[in-house]
């Protein structure tokens, strides 16, 4: 199951138009809206392709600016990160346990500035 969170904004003088086309239908479930012209919205399907063609319906409805994602959930992601986090070993690396380490020594894949060779501003 696939769960997302849409940001739908209407044009302000059709607003409740859209706000109650939306609550009407079966495509999403109608959270926030701020009475002027944004309403957040999920959408919930069984894949990325029903989600996709629920997401193009709300897009094509009248009087709707835009329509995009901004959060989405897959259960199967969830589901595969599971099997990864239990495949794994579990060990700390020795690197992180040696007490004479230096942080600066660490390979760190998420800091671009020592990936491009660039000092980082202090």
């Amino acid at each position: 199951m696939n769960i997302s969170g849409i940001v739908v904004i209407a044009t302000p003088e059709h607003f409740e138009t859209v706000l109650d086309g939306l609550e009407r239908s079966t495509l999403a479930e109608v959270h926030f809206n701020d009475g002027e012209k944004t309403i957040i919205v999920t959408i919930e399907g069984e894949n990325v392709g029903v989600e996709t063609e629920k997401l193009r319906e709300i897009q094509t409805m009248d009087h709707v600016l835009s329509a995009e994602m901004s959060y989405s959930y897959s259960e199967e992601e969830l589901d595969k990160l599971r099997e990864d986090v239990e495949l794994s070993s579990g060990e700390v690396p020795e690197f992180l346990n040696n007490e004479d380490a230096r942080a600066e020594d660490a390979n760190y894949g998420g800091d671009i500035n020592r990936h491009l060779g660039a000092k980082p501003k202090v």
